[in-house]
């Protein structure tokens, strides 16, 4: 065989070991993109795993908690005999249903959740139920696809901010570092601020994908509702270069939740809740959701006009008059270590949350 010929057999097959490994990797590629379309998430090494297997119905007629345990954050329910473990009857009761609040809206399996309420309220075995005082709260969130925050959502708020009424809601974001639970604590970064304050907030749950949904509409795809505090830095957010909210909200820590998700059914209407906050005791803030620039309506509308808000996103909604940060320079006494926060919406449940 000539020197020529060697080179063409060769690249030659070359040729055919590319085409045939193209021809693989298309293939491969096209399954993964049905795999995806179809809903499924793909782990690590290329394993499809369903993330959407159920039926995305809202949750009823359910308080929930996280209970911190050894093995990690799991769901509760408040019944009237206790916080039923879910965990725990799951495995007693032989059943699946989602065991953390993240796991039951993203992947939309209220129902599996509420079938073992009913069967495990049929149980005698009461070692399914725990003291709620002696219970260890856990993250209520601890994974969220977007952490949408409204600015200056009360107009007593912007006034003593000396800030217009928004024309439009002003939108900015958290992470998911920020997450906190109730009866937590936030470590100040006193290295990067000093001015510290507070933010009682009412939360918004979504519990279905919304696009482009109109006002009316909108209170259709909440799963529920949280107190929540938008803690902030206040010289972070307003004193640096172009006023940057989210460094000066994102700071780790700085987003206590809970100590409930109370399901969307139990709240006759979240534009009418009173909503406060006391800081040793002393009530600091005072107001009512009524008092909204923009109700939660509008903001569910607005927001998905603009993206589309997944199961399992939540909104931070704003926070009425009375921060520090609104009190004459001279009357400005900033949070520091020791001082302890508790914070209320309607029938949500207390809040609180220690700063060290």
């Amino acid at each position: 065989m000539t020197e020529n010929a060697k080179n063409e057999g060769a690249i030659n097959s070359r040729r055919g070991f590319l085409k045939s490994a193209g021809t693989a990797g298309a293939i491969a590629a096209a399954s993964a993109s049905v795999a995806v379309q179809a809903g499924a998430a793909l782990e690590p090494g290329g394993k499809s795993r369903n993330t959407h297997k159920g039926s995305y119905d809202l949750p009823k007629a359910m308080t929930l908690v996280s209970i911190r345990k050894h093995g990690g954050d799991t769901l509760g329910v408040k019944t009237p005999h206790g916080i039923l473990d879910v965990q725990a009857a799951a495995k007693a009761l032989n059943m699946h249903p989602p065991l953390t609040l993240d796991e039951m809206l993203q992947e939309g399996s209220a129902l599996q959740l509420q079938d073992l309420i009913k069967v495990a309220s049929k149980s005698k075995d009461a070692k399914f139920y725990l003291d709620e005082s002696k219970i260890t709260h856990g993250l209520l969130f601890k994974n969220p696809g977007k952490i949408v925050c409204i600015g200056l959502n009360y107009r007593e708020h912007a006034a003593e901010a000396n800030e217009p009424v928004p024309k439009v809601p002003i939108l900015f974001n958290k992470y998911n570092n920020t997450l906190n639970s109730h009866n937590g604590t936030i470590k100040l970064p006193t290295d990067v601020s000093t001015k510290f304050d507070y933010e009682v907030e009412l939360l918004v749950v979504i519990g279905k994908r919304a696009s482009n949904v109109s006002k009316e509409d909108a209170l259709n795809y909440v799963a529920g509702y949280c107190t929540s505090n938008d803690f902030s830095s206040r010289e972070l957010q307003l004193e640096l270069d172009a006023k940057q909210w989210m460094l000066g909200k994102t700071l780790d820590g700085f987003g206590p939740i809970g100590p409930y998700f109370v399901s969307s059914d139990l709240v006759t209407d979240p534009n009418n809740l009173d909503i406060e906050c006391r800081v040793n005791g002393e009530v600091r803030q005072k107001s009512n959701t009524s008092f909204f620039v923009y109700n939660v309506q509008y903001l569910i509308s607005y927001i998905s006009k603009h993206f589309a808000l997944e199961p399992g996103d939540i909104i931070f909604t704003g926070t009425p008059s009375g921060v520090i940060v609104g009190y004459p320079k001279e009357k400005q006494v900033w949070l520091k270590a020791g001082d302890k926060i508790a914070c209320s919406v309607g029938s949500l449940g207390e809040l609180k949350f220690d700063l060290t």
